[in-house]
């Protein structure tokens, strides 16, 4: 005979209290500040800030059958998949919950994180500083295949996002693609009217671009190195630091995956659940972002800018005069005093 057994809670998760990572492991890490970071990838106040902004989204009534999951507990083990990578089931194991509870727990989170936190930071409306002299002026594309399209300014911080699989399509189709393509060439991005460079108004004034490389067309909103046919040394030069430029959505993009190492690893999720968990990650990197670690990143950026191996090249497209002209005006700043870093002419 075969005896079929049903609970509402099975006896391992019973000893919640006694045995379960959140009412011990997790209570004692908040009296370990590094411990806490390092198991979390964020501060004991960074998370209870989180879960005063989220905390109501994550709230469940009980019933006489069974206590509802406290929504601090549900924010650890959400943040814990985040930035460990550890399988559900793992999770299920150690926090001594079901896995169907600890699955609800990481969408709960993430979906929370979008709906609450998505307006204050992952803003759509770009802001722009133009005080670089090192740069191109404080705003960098750059598509990660697959999953991830994103725009990145000069802090490390993702501006705007778009989520999708984009296999089948190549770096320039998909930026057709991308809103982001669209608002830049229908003017809706508020993006600041064009302005000359730092020390060379005698240039004239430029647009605000976005860095892309050799698979992007050239715009005058769209800069991509110069084609390797009749290569001077100045286009050189303006190829390095084009690809210089693109080294902070390569640092950002390596900011998050460090942070939430869920990205290393195989995601497991319905294609729903998985846009909204890239969302969630993107708007925690913005959220834990200090301006004391700005400095420290962007030095981050230059040291590995100077090793960064060149764009690769596709060949050349046809451009319209005006966008030509803008590349022209980069090109001749970047070779100028004001414009030239002391490093650059070892690196071509």
């Amino acid at each position: 005979l075969w005896f079929l057994r049903w609970y509402w809670v099975h006896p391992l998760n019973q000893r919640r209290r006694q045995q379960g990572h959140f009412h011990h492991l997790v209570a004692e890490l908040r009296l370990h500040s590094q411990h806490h970071h390092q198991y979390f990838r964020m501060s004991v106040e960074q998370m209870d800030e989180l879960l005063s902004l989220i905390g109501p989204e994550l709230t469940r009534q009980s019933t006489n059958y069974r206590a509802a999951i406290e929504p601090k507990q549900r924010l650890a083990v959400g943040l814990r998949y985040l930035a460990s990578g550890e399988s559900m089931v793992n999770l299920a194991f150690s926090y001594r919950l079901g896995h169907a509870t600890v699955m609800n727990s990481v969408h709960m989170v993430c979906a929370a994180i979008e709906k609450v936190m998505m307006e204050k930071f992952l803003t759509r409306r770009l802001t722009y500083n133009n005080t670089s002299t090192t740069t191109v002026p404080k705003s960098v594309l750059q598509l990660q295949k697959y999953f991830l399209s994103h725009l990145v300014d000069a802090d490390n911080r993702f501006r705007i996002i778009q989520v999708g699989d984009f296999r089948r399509t190549s770096d320039g189709g998909v930026y057709a693609r991308l809103e982001l393509g669209r608002g830049m060439k229908n003017n809706t991005l508020h993006v600041p009217p064009s302005t000359s460079l730092p020390g060379a108004a005698h240039l004239g004034n430029v647009p605000f671009v976005m860095v892309g490389d050799a698979a992007f067309p050239l715009k005058p909103f769209q800069m991509r190195p110069y084609p390797r046919a009749n290569h001077t040394y100045k286009k050189r030069i303006f190829n390095y630091r084009l690809s210089r430029a693109r080294m902070v959505v390569e640092n950002a993009f390596g900011i998050l995956s460090a942070k939430r190492r869920i990205f290393l690893n195989r995601i497991n999720m319905q294609p729903k659940n998985v846009d909204t968990l890239v969302m969630a990650a993107c708007i925690l990197h913005n959220f834990l972002i200090a301006p004391s670690e700005n400095q420290r990143l962007l030095d981050e950026a230059e040291q590995l800018g100077r090793h960064m191996a060149p764009v690769r090249h596709m060949g050349g497209n046809r451009a319209s005069t005006e966008a030509c002209n803008v590349r022209e005006v980069f090109c001749t700043f970047f070779n100028s005093p004001k414009g030239s870093i002391s490093w650059q002419d070892r690196m071509v």
